[in-house]
This record gives C-alpha cells, structure tokens and sequence, in this order.
C-alpha cells in the first residue's frame, strides 16, 4: 500500500515522497517505524527501518506478544479495584513498553460491555469505572487507554480529527461535524504509534449516521480487531485524519480532500495484504462512454483461499433491483492469476455503491457447503454521467467470480480447454478439465436471460473419463449463456445427505447456431 499513498502525494503536486522502503506490515510487529523525537516536542519523521517477516526476532517477538495477549484475558476474567493492581498485574511479563501497550490494549479490548454488569457502587475514578462510563456513553475509550498508559510510565496523547466511521460512504466531505473520531499515539521505544482501542474492540451493525459514539450498546458487536494497535501510519491514514497533520506521522502529509478521495478500505484489506492495481484509484469511480468501470485488487503471494465477493446497490438508498433485476447481475467478477477484477456495466445513470467483500476459506471448508460469512474489504461509489447503449444484465447464475479460477484453488481442477471466463463458440462446445484429486460428480446448469432454465435441462452433459472431466454442451439457439458446474466428493455428506458444491460458472457467447 505504501506506493499508492506516494502516487496519490505526487498526483496532488507535491513533489516526490520522502523514501519509505519496506512491506506494510501488520500490527503485530513492533519497533517498525523510529519517530525519534523528546518528549514535549512534536512528532518527527523518518524512514521505514528494514525488517524481514521471517527474521527470528521479529518471530520471537510475535510469540511473545501472544503470551502478553493471555496474560491480559486472563487478567481481564476479574475485576481490578485500582489502577495501579491492573498495571502491576498487566505488565508483570513485559520486557518493553511495546509489551505493557500490548497488554493494556488487549485487557480493554476483550472486555464486552454487551455483556458486563456494573454495580452503582463503583467509583467513577476506577478501570471499572470507566468501562462503566464506556458502556453509558459518558467515557471513552481513548480516555481509558491514556489513563493506564499513564499509570505504567507511557507517553500517550489524544489525537483528535475526522474519520471514516459507521455510515460513512465513498465520495462523502467532511463538510460539517459528521464523522469526528479521536483515538491515540503512544510512544514505544522510540516509535510513536497509533492505537484506537474503540475500533480494535468493537463495531457498529446496520449504522446508518456517522455518529457512532451516541449510539447504544444494542447496536454494538464486540469483535476483537488486532490492526488498531500499532498501526502503521500508511495504512492508518485510509480511515483516520488527524486535525493537525503532523499527526499523520507521514513524510507528506494528506490533504483534507485528498483523504475524501482515497479509496475507502477496511481492516481486513490490510489483513489480507491486498493492494489495488491502478495506484491512482479514486473512493469515486467513473464509467466510460458504455458505462463500464472497473476495480482490480491484487492478490498477496499464496493468496489461494481468498474468496471474493460483491454487492452492488443505488448510492442514494437501499434499492438493489432495476426493472426487477438485481444490480449484481451488471458486475462481472473474474479472477486471473493474482489479479482480481470487479468490472461493473452501469444500467442508468443513478450513481451507485460497490461493496467487495473476502474471507480466507479452506478447500475443505468450502466444499461443506456451509455459509460462508463475507467482509467488507472496500467500498466505491460508482458514477455513470451518461449511457449511450442499453447494458445487457448477465444470465442468472450463481453468485461469485466468473471462470476457472475458483475450481483450481479450491477443487483442484485444471481447465485444459478454456482458461478465461468469457467462451465464444458456435452452437456446440466441450470444456474439459484435469482433476489433480478425486471428484465424483459433475453437474452442469445452463441459464439464458427470458429462458426458463428447465427449457435447457437437455443441452448439457457431464462425463468422468479418467482423470478428465468433459462438459459438453449444444446450443439452442444464438445468444448470451451462463454455465453453472457444481461437483462433490465421494465422503462428501451434509446432514446425511449427498450435497453438490458449486465450482466455477463461464459466460458463453454461442453464434452462428
């Protein structure tokens, strides 16, 4: 991610960025960034210091964070009348200040308020007391995280400004009082860090404002985050927008209005180590003359169990449907090597909203059959000025990329005859592939636009001949089709039953029928 936030500085006419070599790392690893500064001075800049991932002390020292981590569970399974008990105990194992800030943000985070119960005896003037304010909404978080860290001798400040919070939408301004966020740095062994244990604790569900802090514990899950302890600046800078912009802790610091146009990204896309491919991608996509407009994502090196997912809706409600289609039928999501690809054909010239979501799924756990419960990675808001042809929705197959991608990573099948999603053929067309391991079934569904999918039960066939799969198909008539194959293990059963899985789906184009 760090050579988009230096494309967009130079796109802006700042000239080139200051050098900041090195991969962006998770918040997992500490003594990444040096801000070396004395104390009652402002943030000072500096490079990336170079550290590999597979370097035994950075390994050790992630180890070592998760016997931190147990220690404040633990710890948090009991109440702790003062300050001072909670510190002695939290920091009982550290070695550094990088372990006590790890502990203290571990020890607040697992605590679910949703399900704590306070008794009106407790002073105010308590950790206790303070989760109890958190809970009634007359505390907050980064008062409780600068209150221990002072405890345990640690440098913190409160940082106040903008962020993309509960409600927020691509394209939006910060225009008015929407929005304000604050959270904390914390100097650790000569790096200041961000830390915001609200977001690293807690999310909102089905918000529809950017007032998040008013909202009620009803409308709270508490789902622990690790990316907001010790996040690196060039990451943090996506959601957070500091009121004074030395606190971006960046060589070149953003504008206001370049923060509203980055792309808007969620945790888990720095999870996932996911980048985009065009470095100079807007929050705003525009389509072009045929109102098409497209979003690629790069895959992390051994990024196989990523699946991707999408929905798309009006900008400016909750409409999914147009004429009584659904709006996902006018995305195309296609995955080839490691890129993967949301091209959308805008059908009017409302504005819209693209949602893509991951998960990390094992072939075993995808061919169960069980939901798969999808994240929001980024989100876009769509915008079609005019549209000079009819867009055409796909055939209504099932949900998900397009092309062999998917049955290679998660089925192992090879396509020997057709690689990309998109097939041009004539009016009969056979696809074959190799199993790298065993498949018992194949499943073959055809599906046409105005056709009654029964209409097409006789146009396919699925045959096993050795380790080769062929699906064979005639077709009707000219046109636009779509191609479900769904396939299933031998010991494959789910509540007793044979269950098929779906695999991977082509768009067909059959002429001269």
């Amino acid at each position: 991610m760090v050579p988009f936030i230096r494309a967009w500085s130079r796109s802006f006419g700042h000239g080139p960025v200051h050098s900041v070599d090195g991969p962006a790392h998770s918040g997992m690893v500490p003594f990444i960034r040096a801000w070396s500064r004395p104390f009652g001075h402002g943030p000072v800049h500096s490079s990336w210091s170079r550290y590999n991932r597979t370097e035994p002390k950075i390994l050790s020292t992630v180890h070592f964070l998760q016997t931190i981590d147990e220690v404040a569970i633990h710890c948090a399974r009991n109440e702790v009348a003062s300050f001072t008990d909670l510190i002695r105990t939290l920091s009982s194992g550290a070695r550094s200040d990088v372990d006590v800030a790890r502990a203290i943000y571990r020890w607040i985070t697992i605590k679910n308020l949703n399900t704590m119960i306070f008794d009106d005896s407790i002073q105010s003037d308590t950790p206790m007391g303070l989760l109890r304010g958190i809970k009634y909404g007359t505390e907050s978080y980064h008062v409780l995280f600068k209150r221990l860290c002072s405890y345990a001798g640690l440098h913190c400040v409160v940082i106040k400004g903008f962020s993309k919070s509960a409600g927020y939408q691509p394209g939006y301004s910060f225009d008015d009082h929407r929005f304000r966020n604050t959270w904390n740095a914390v100097f650790l062994d000569g790096s200041w860090r961000f830390v915001q244990c609200n977001w690293g604790a807690r999310h909102l569900v089905n918000a529809k404002d950017g007032s998040h802090e008013a909202k009620t514990d009803g409308n709270l899950r508490y789902e622990y985050d690790d990316h907001y302890f010790m996040t690196d600046p060039e990451e943090f800078i996506y959601e957070f927008f500091p009121s004074d912009p030395a606190w971006q802790l960046l060589p070149r610091p953003l504008s206001l209005l370049q923060f509203e146009r980055i792309p808007f990204v969620r945790s888990l896309f720095f999870k996932y180590n996911l980048s985009f491919i065009d470095k100079q991608l807007e929050s705003t996509v525009y389509t072009d003359k045929t109102g098409a407009a497209s979003v690629s994502i790069r895959l992390p090196p051994k990024g196989d169990s990523l699946i991707f997912h999408y929905n798309l809706k009006f900008f400016d409600s909750e409409e999914n449907t147009i004429s009584g289609m659904s709006l996902k039928r006018f995305v195309m999501q296609s995955v080839t090597e490691d890129i993967v690809t949301f091209r959308v054909h805008a059908p009017s010239t409302r504005p819209l909203l693209l949602d893509i979501f991951a998960n990390s799924v094992s072939s075993g756990a995808y061919l169960t059959g069980q939901p798969i419960k999808f994240k929001s990675v980024c989100k876009f808001k769509v915008v079609c000025e005019s549209l000079q042809v009819i867009m055409v929705p796909l055939p209504e197959c099932a949900s998900g990329e397009w092309g062999p991608a998917k049955a290679t990573r998660l089925f192992g099948l090879l396509p020997i005859s057709h690689p990309d999603a998109i097939i041009n053929t004539g009016r009969y067309v056979e696809i074959r592939f190799r199993m790298t391991r065993p498949l018992s079934e194949f499943v073959a569904s055809l599906h046409r636009n105005r056709t009654d999918d029964r209409a097409l039960q006789q146009c396919t066939r699925s045959m096993l001949k050795g380790d080769m799969v062929y699906i064979q198909i005639d077709f009707p008539g000219e046109g636009q089709y779509g191609l479900d194959i769904y396939t299933r293990q031998d010991d494959q059963l789910i509540n007793g039953k044979q269950l098929l899985t779906h695999c991977c789906k082509y768009l067909i184009h059959s002429r001269n029928c």
